[in-house]
């Protein structure tokens, strides 16, 4: 797609997302628009980026082509304030910002994330994984960084990045194709199509749809290997002889995007929408260093599919000169894995070398009770859904006095199901009613939201400006059902071994009896019998409240207010200074297991002094100091049995700076955004829970101690690109374009001793190149990226808590060579 011609449409589309009334108005008023001028929706009004008092980023349609971004990878590496960690896999990263990260997130049952993610008015922010949703045709990306409570909700405690589409225009029918095709060293071939068309149905009327595929060539080798376990000589031994293979980690991507804009009257407007999308990743996104570069050894089958769909509609209009704007949504999100859990097995194997092994511990054994290969696959889906609805009123932006105010709703559930093979698993010995099944988790969580807001600006004078934002909010979150190992139902649950383990207390022991007592007391009672499990698919409920004839769901709820105030003062058009105190919060959630106590919500503090100058035709320099307290702070990490436990860790302090400097005049343009971040606790983190955090007493310690650094947030993190058009003559311009990236080492865990184990991410910089020719409706464009193939480690990772002999290494995607061709019509 040319961007030449995206681009003399970008402000009039920029407008149409801005709550304006008419696509047709918003068109007429295109001429009008400074083109390098970006009109962002942050603060639910439509401005000017230089008129909104928070620190934002803005990635516009035009740089979103030029640096060829179409997932979230792309655009998080061009936001100095975005990091995220993860196993590398599309859809399954955690996003953080301003170095609010503890580290060990994403686990389905764990913490709400603490960075919002919005397409359009919707908030699309799920648990386990951000939505990774294609990026084409977009209007802009916003982020948004600190504190976003006020207006955004609960899992904008750190920040807010929005997505946002162009929409549908009745000004004509025109459209655009784009087509690449690339290569990535040490590995496939990949490339993508996508198009996009703009009909009007009528003068009142428009619609628009996108189309996209796309294929990652694969690069991870899976090489030939064996597992050895005890004892040794005569112990099983198994090989990967079935899966080796190279460039193993391919991913398509493919679906569409429909809006249809429909004008009721002058005032009146209503945008529904709906977009599919489906990825299906094979292999594994890391690496096993201690196998070689960008290599592994995995024994099981390995693969991701990950599809939504989402319909939106939002109504926009005015009551008086009051705009008025409905937003509701609907999301269905669906996923289902495989993926090898032989580190499991090698590393408990080891642990218990003294007692033989596996195989002279524990009880992997099939029906006649001959010893069996004790690796783990494990199987696994998610299925998420969220109904969202926001109604909310805004006053005309040219009073003195304004108001932005609104309600907000929100329900999201996820049924939750994790399934641990053991090929040939004695069924006496496998969950109930699963056999092959080691260990079973099946649950059903739902996160309720309530949310009444408002934000009032007043013009003290003609260039100072106070604001006051307040949120009361209230949440309430259920988790219900089965996790653990089965239970040997022989002898009325009393025979041994139990279960693989051995264990008398996880799974089905600590499942609730008709009686309403759980299990473990009761096994040897003649005639004892388990509850009706209430989640479809498990053997019973171990996970719950007995209410003295069933099993409620365990519960967590709270409430409370997020706030925000700001004074602005802008001398001339071409300054603005504000100073900013603002407050998030992160609710409160369950443990699953019963010994871990529920953990409480943790909030952030934020207090910034920003600025944003415009020095020059074409050049601007924006920025922002700031100071981050947080209180509390909820961490994860796996702990007995590998399994994910969630606890308020210390308070933390961060201090930081985010630099955006832009020049766009004549042939060139040129774009730096730099952050610097400096993320440390203020207090002891103990082994075990410490009000006191001294982390004296019984079995405490500390484990990291007040100063160290938090993780996955670099010191310094920075992006810039320059670019350089030559008229040829006629409408044909030629082009170049360098674009560079640089972050600093960071550490990979909070807890000291396992960040040691798995190992710091070290700095690395990237660099990118392109250069095309754009005639009128034509874009041929030649380019490289990760030129010098760095391998730049993003995230690093244990498959289990005491997997420590293999910590993995997810890189950015190597040196790739491509070819880009696009076409307007």
């Amino acid at each position: 797609m040319r961007i030449a011609t995206r681009r003399a449409s970008f402000a009039a589309l920029l407008t149409t997302t801005a709550l304006i009334a008419s696509p047709a108005i918003a068109q007429s008023a295109a001429d009008e628009v400074d083109p390098n001028e970006i009109v962002v929706t942050a603060q639910k009004r439509a401005e000017s980026l230089q008129n909104v008092p928070i620190s934002i980023q803005a990635i516009g349609t035009a740089k979103l082509e030029q640096l060829n971004i179409s997932n979230f990878s792309g655009y998080a590496q061009q936001l100095p304030s975005v990091t995220f960690q993860g196993t590398g896999t599309p859809g399954v990263n955690v996003i953080y910002m301003r170095g609010v990260a503890s580290g060990g997130d994403g686990n389905h049952s764990g913490s709400l994330p603490s960075v919002g993610v919005y397409l359009d008015e919707q908030p699309v922010t799920t648990i386990g994984g951000n939505l990774d949703v294609h990026v084409y045709d977009i209007a802009r990306i916003e982020s948004l960084s600190g504190p976003q409570g006020t207006l955004y909700g609960a899992s904008s405690q750190a920040g807010t990045i929005r997505i946002i589409t162009n929409k549908p225009d009745t000004s004509g029918f025109y459209g655009g194709a784009d087509a690449e095709v690339n290569t990535v060293a040490h590995g496939d071939v990949g490339g993508k199509f996508e198009f996009f068309a703009n009909a009007p149905l009528s003068e009142n009327a428009a619609l628009r749809v996108v189309g996209f595929y796309k294929r990652d060539a694969g690069f991870i080798d899976n090489v030939p290997g064996t597992r050895a376990f005890l004892p040794q000589p005569g112990g099983i031994v198994i090989n990967n002889a079935a899966f080796v293979k190279e460039d193993y980690n391919p991913t398509e991507t493919y679906g569409g995007r429909a809006a249809l804009g429909i004008e009721l009257d002058d005032n009146w407007t209503v945008t529904p929408a709906v977009m599919y999308q489906n990825t299906k990743s094979k292999g594994m996104y890391a690496f096993d260093p201690s196998v070689g570069d960008l290599e592994v050894q995995h024994f099981f089958p390995e693969y991701r599919d990950d599809k939504f769909v989402q319909a939106a509609l939002t109504i926009e209009g005015k009551i008086g000169s009051w705009d008025l704007t409905y937003a509701g949504a609907y999301l269905d999100r669906k996923t289902f894995s495989s993926s090898d859990y032989t580190d499991y097995a090698e590393a408990y194997d080891a642990l218990y070398a003294d007692y033989g092994g596996n195989a002279g511990y524990f009880y992997f054994s099939d029906s006649l009770g001959n010893t069996i290969n004790p690796s783990q696959n494990v199987i696994g889906s998610d299925h998420f859904k969220k109904v969202s609805q926001e109604l909310r009123i805004a006053s005309p932006s040219e009073n003195r006095l304004r108001l932005v105010a609104g309600l907000f709703w929100q329900r999201q559930s996820n049924e939750i199901y994790q399934d641990y093979k053991v090929a040939n698993l004695d069924p006496a010995l496998s969950v109930n009613g699963s056999p092959g099944t080691l260990w079973l988790t099946k649950q059903d969580r739902v996160d309720r939201d309530y949310a009444a807001f408002g934000e009032l600006s007043y013009d003290l004078t003609d260039k100072l400006t106070a604001t006051a934002g307040v949120r009361a909010f209230k949440y309430d979150n259920t988790l219900i059902g089965f996790f653990g190992f089965g239970r040997n139902p022989a002898d009325n649950y009393s025979a041994t071994p139990y279960n693989p383990a051995g264990s008398s207390r996880t799974g089905v022991a600590g499942c609730f009896t008709t009686t309403g007592s759980r299990l473990r007391p009761l096994a040897g009672t003649p005639g004892v019998t388990l509850f009706p499990a209430a989640v479809d698919g498990s053997p019973c409920t171990n996970l719950g409240v007995w209410n003295g004839s069933g099993v409620d769901p365990v519960q967590a709820e709270g409430d409370g207010f997020t706030w925000r105030g700001n004074l602005t003062y802008k001398p001339n058009s071409d300054l603005m200074v504000y100073a900013t105190a603002s407050k998030g919060f992160r609710p409160g959630g369950i443990n699953r297991r019963a010994d871990v106590p529920a953990y409480d919500p943790d909030f952030l503090y934020n207090y910034e002094l920003g600025w944003k100058a415009t020095l020059a035709p074409g050049l601007r320099l924006n920025g922002a100091v700031y100071q981050q307290n947080w209180k509390k702070f909820q961490f994860s990490f796996l702990g007995a049995n590998s399994f994910t436990e969630i606890h308020n860790g210390p308070d933390a302090r961060i201090r930081g700076v985010d630099v955006d400097l832009a020049y766009n005049r004549g042939p060139l343009s040129l774009q730096v955004a730099a952050a610097y971040t400096d993320a440390k606790m203020t207090k002891n983190l103990c082994e075990r829970d410490d009000p006191t955090y001294t982390c004296t007493g019984p079995d405490n310690a500390i484990s990291s101690p007040a100063g160290t650094r938090l993780p996955i947030t670099p010191k310094f993190k920075i992006s810039g690109t320059a670019r350089y058009t030559a008229e040829l003559g006629g409408t044909t311009k030629a082009y170049g374009q360098v674009n560079a990236a640089h972050q600093g080492s960071a550490p990979s865990e909070v807890r000291a001793g396992p960040a040691a184990t798995i190992g710091e991410l070290p700095a690395f910089s990237t660099v990118n190149l392109a250069f095309g020719v754009d005639w009128e409706k034509l874009n041929i464009e030649l380019f490289a990226s990760n030129v010098f193939d760095e391998r730049g480690q993003i995230s690093r990772f244990l498959q289990c808590g005491q997997c420590g002999q293999r910590p993995y290494v997810v890189p950015i995607q190597p040196r790739t060579i491509g070819l880009r061709v696009g076409y307007d019509f």
